[in-house]
């Protein structure tokens, strides 16, 4: 690391480029192993910010080159309590190992037969009495029991079981017809 001298602090004030980048070749590897030992997600961007920052308070610097330092960890200081800030209000993030991930989405053509099949079934229904259908579809979708079925449409168990009797061989039959046998 250079010595940085007390003229090259008052020529930085003054706003010459060769002082400016001594300032900088003298400051930044300290400030650059500031931030590596605080763990800093990225330590030679908030480098890069300290001394932008510290650039246009240079005339204001008093002290010479102890008080330029002390401006620059300062600054420093606070750079690395707002990125320990900002990390503790991010989500911690997980790398994606593709031999891990279980999920998976069913094919477009999948998804094409279900929607088919589905409106293939209510297609079927429709076809039936109205009484029969209610009957199917509280059996085998709602999947209640008889007695469910019974109390729910106010009928006996035994009406419920010749509707359901019934609607299930007009379906074979409709589908049979269909070149559909099961």
């Amino acid at each position: 690391m250079a010595a940085l001298s007390e003229e090259a602090v008052l020529a930085a004030q003054r706003g010459e480029p060769a002082a400016l980048n001594e300032v900088y070749r003298a400051l930044s590897p300290a400030v650059l192993g500031y931030f590596v030992s605080r763990r800093v997600e990225d330590p030679e961007g908030l480098t890069s910010e300290v001394f932008l920052a510290v650039l246009p308070r240079l005339t204001s610097v008093t002290g010479g080159v102890s008080g330029l330092r002390s401006l620059v960890f300062s600054v420093a200081h606070a750079r690395h309590v707002d990125d320990v800030r900002r990390r503790s209000r991010q989500v911690p993030t997980v790398g994606y190992e593709p031999e891990l991930d279980t999920r998976s989405s069913p094919a477009a053509e999948d998804a094409a037969l279900a929607n088919d099949a589905q409106a293939r079934a209510i297609e079927l229904l429709a076809s039936l009495p109205p009484d029969q259908a209610e009957v199917l579809r509280l059996r085998i979708l709602g999947d209640l029991s008889l007695e469910q079925v019974s109390e729910i449409m106010g009928r006996s168990q035994g009406a419920i079981k010749q509707l359901q009797r019934r609607g299930l061989l007009a379906l074979r039959g409709v589908l049979s017809a269909g070149g559909v046998t099961r």
